[in-house]
Formats: C-alpha cells, sequence, structure tokens
C-alpha cells in the first residue's frame, strides 16, 4: 500500500483493457448465439457488435439511474441533511473532486456505495442505518472510500461490469432454453454449428463475467482503502467505520448480486461459497492493513 500512488495509475490504465475485454466477452456470445440459430453471412459480426455497443455503451450512460433503481436510493438536497453534505464537501476539498450527488437509502444495514461514469457524474449513496450508526470521522472515512473510488473510476467500471455480466447471463439464458426445447433441430445440417462449440462459450462466459466483476472489486476495494486515508490523513476514521461493519450482522434489503460489489462492504460475501466470488477482500484484513497506516503513515 505504501507505493498506492503508482497503483493508482496503473489501476486508471487497465480501466480501458477491462472494458475492452468485458465487451470481447459480450460480443463472442452474442456470435455464438446469432451463429448457432441460423445467422449466416456477413451480418453475423455487425449484429454482434450492435448487441455489444448497446449493452456497454447503454451501461456507461445509464449508469446512475441504473443503480439508483436497483437500490432503491433517493437523491437528497443540502436543506435535507446539512451534516452529511457538510462531510462529502470536506472530503471534496481534500480530493479536488467535483462535487457529487448526494443519496440516502432507507435501510437500517449500515453501508454506502458510490457510481457514475466519471467525477462530474458521481452519485454517492448512504443508508440510513450507516448514517446513525457511525460519528463524523466514520462518516469522513466512508465518504473518502466512496470518493476514492470516483477518482479511481472504479464507479465507472464496476457498473459496466454489472451490466455485462447481466446481458452475457440473459443471452445466455435464453440460448440454453432454446437448447433444451431444441431451438436448433430445424435448421439444415449444412449451416449447423456443432452443438458442443455452442455449449462451451455459454458455461464459460457468465462464469468469466462473474470472476472478472469480483476480481475487479477486490482489487480496488483496497486501493480505495489507501486513496481514502491519502484525502482525509485519518487512517483512523476508516479503520473504525470499517470495524462498525465488521460488527453489525443485518445486510441491505436490496442486496441482488447485480450491485452487492458497489457497496463499501458486500451484502453478499458472507454467505459466498468461496474467496474466488466473493467481491470484496475479508474486511478484517482491510481492517488490519488501515491499523498499519495508522502506524506508519502514507508519505
Amino acid at each position: 500500500m505504501a507505493d498506492f500512488r503508482a497503483l493508482e495509475s496503473v489501476n486508471k490504465r487497465k480501466t480501458f483493457y477491462l472494458l475492452f475485454f468485458m465487451a470481447v466477452l459480450v460480443w463472442s456470445i452474442s456470435y455464438v448465439a446469432i451463429t448457432f440459430f441460423g445467422g449466416t453471412g456477413a451480418g453475423v459480426i455487425p449484429l454482434a457488435v450492435l448487441i455489444t455497443l448497446i449493452s456497454v455503451w447503454g451501461s456507461y450512460f445509464a449508469s446512475d439511474k441504473l443503480v439508483l433503481k436497483m437500490t432503491r436510493a433517493k437523491v437528497i438536497r443540502y436543506e435535507d441533511n446539512p451534516n452529511l453534505f457538510n462531510v462529502v464537501n470536506e472530503v471534496v476539498i481534500a480530493s479536488g473532486l467535483p462535487m457529487p450527488k448526494v443519496a440516502i437509502v432507507n435501510d437500517p444495514a449500515p453501508n454506502a456505495f458510490a457510481t457514475g461514469r466519471n467525477p462530474e457524474n458521481a452519485l454517492i449513496a448512504f443508508t440510513t442505518g450507516l448514517l446513525e450508526s457511525m460519528d463524523r470521522d466514520e462518516l469522513q472515512g466512508v465518504t473518502a472510500h466512496e470518493m476514492a473510488h470516483v477518482a479511481n473510476r472504479d464507479t465507472l467500471v464496476s457498473a459496466v461490469a454489472a451490466t455485462t455480466a447481466g446481458v452475457i447471463a440473459l443471452i445466455s439464458d435464453i440460448l440454453m432454453r432454446m437448447l433444451w426445447f431444441g431451438g436448433g433441430r430445424s435448421r439444415s445440417h449444412q449451416n449447423q454449428m456443432p452443438l458442443f462449440l455452442a455449449i462451451i462459450p455459454l458455461i464459460l462466459a457468465p462464469i468469466a463475467a462473474t470472476l472478472l466483476k469480483s476480481a475487479i472489486s477486490r482489487r480496488r476495494e483496497s486501493l480505495a482503502d489507501a486513496t481514502a486515508v491519502s484525502f482525509t490523513r485519518n487512517p483512523a476514521g476508516l479503520r473504525s467505520a470499517l470495524e462498525v461493519l465488521a460488527r453489525d450482522n443485518t445486510v441491505v434489503q436490496a442486496r441482488s448480486s447485480a450491485v452487492a460489489h458497489f457497496y463499501i462492504e458486500s451484502p453478499l460475501d458472507a454467505s459466498a461459497a468461496s474467496k474466488l466470488f466473493a467481491t470484496h477482500p475479508p474486511i478484517q484484513e482491510r481492517i488490519e492493513t488501515l491499523r498499519k497506516l495508522e502506524a506508519n503513515p502514507l508519505s
């Protein structure tokens, strides 16, 4: 973590490649689906590209709106919660980022998330449970963590990853159902793609998308913790906030797997069958890392 600024630069460079890889996943599964069910000739590739552009770029421009609906967050104004806006503004000044929209999720479980395609269109949301359970330093630490995601472009990648995984799962599900009910039997043998070639990407693509989404989030959560400390110069605040989250057993009500990786603490990782599918590093590991930063502050 000591060289976190270099990691930030690497993180931003990798964003393009991650987005490109997710687009390739969507294109591949779309191409297989179209080809297997009769698509031939020069029109197959453009159609697959069109599906890819709609899914990836649609999520790019509408990511904040989609996440708001899925999490039931409501955007608020300064007059609704001046104290919260003051804390957010402190972190904005320290980070040099634009002021994000602020939202509240009516949920007793303490949690928070950030979304938006860029710093100019960012949004940070807090559950009512988090606002009631944390003091000002802890709330500042959580805010800085979410602002770090905005600064590192994690919000963009997370939104596109969630949408991409959903599109791949949907296309795969439709294709598998059609295979099950014999959808490909009516086509001529000459045009038919071998069944095993169609099934392989159907099985592997959703798994790859899920693992990619988890890997993106795990790696970037740890970096966001360090970036947050660089904003506040107070690792104790975020460390104490994570300890509050670790002690609390309640989980957010809107805990769909599509948005679990957005939260500062995943509502699904406790029941994850394997660390391979966990969207966040273990919270105790994050707490211990912050304790080390308290002893050896970032330069």
